[in-house]
């Protein structure tokens, strides 16, 4: 009876493991069937820094070069994807309001993760918190513990589908910074799109990259900093 206890528990360890294996240092089974070939380094942490008091309210573009970029509908049903919302925060203390992007935090401790039974939300080595659809059960259980309300469930069937980004019925998604673009040396879509230049994205550990430069000369927030999740996007203005 123990051997067969112990054999059960040998399978469940190798199972869940999988997501994990890799094929060279940094690089996940994951980024070679997406086209990677390189490593990823621990030495970059890719970020943003979302100016605030530059998000025009009732401005879309980034939603919009969002849905264009990952093939999503862009509708407003309940069991429509959508990556990036604009959410309007009001201070009514202050009598003042603001309007700003909301998506994927790419925390350094993210529960998405901690709470996945599969192994199928993982991190990369670069910070970038993703999804492994192979792996992916539906359970939605990252979706209970995701503190940002991040990700969505893809109810039904999936046509036209950008090769670059792989999507599944019965599986879980949210924003991946358009690791895509990232891993082709580009912008993600929505810091791209932006006409106010409100999206800055860059590496985080790089002290003289752009971001960082100017994260030690404004004052910025993460939301819900007290979680303790370390996110990659950081706030100005709010």
């Amino acid at each position: 009876m123990n051997d067969i206890h112990n054999q059960r528990r040998s399978f469940l360890k190798t199972s869940l493991g999988v997501a994990a294996v890799t094929v060279a240092p940094g690089l996940l089974l994951f980024d070679v069937a997406h086209g990677k070939s390189e490593a990823v380094s621990s030495k970059v942490r890719w970020g943003m820094l979302i100016d605030t008091t530059n998000c025009a309210d009732g401005c879309h573009d980034c939603v919009t070069a969002c849905n264009k970029e990952n093939g999503l509908s862009g509708g407003l049903a309940p069991t429509d994807s959508q990556w990036i919302r604009k959410i309007e925060i009001k201070d009514v203390s202050a009598g003042r309001s603001f309007a700003l992007p909301m998506m994927c935090q790419h925390c350094e401790e993210p529960p998405c993760v901690d709470v996945c039974p599969t192994g199928a939300s993982f991190k990369r080595a670069d910070g970038i918190v993703l999804v492994d659809k192979h792996r992916c059960i539906g359970c939605r259980y990252c979706m209970m513990a995701c503190p940002y309300k991040a990700r969505s469930f893809v109810h039904e069937p999936l046509h036209n589908q950008n090769p670059d980004v792989p999507r599944g019925k019965g599986t879980v998604e949210s924003c991946t910074l358009c690791v895509h673009r990232i891993d082709a040396g580009k912008q993600p879509a929505c810091a791209e799109a932006c006409p106010n230049k409100s999206i800055l994205f860059g590496d985080l550990n790089d002290r003289n990259s752009e971001i960082a430069k100017k994260l030690r000369t404004v004052a910025s927030v993460q939301v819900r900093s007290d979680l303790g999740l370390n996110p990659g996007i950081h706030y100005q203005g709010i």
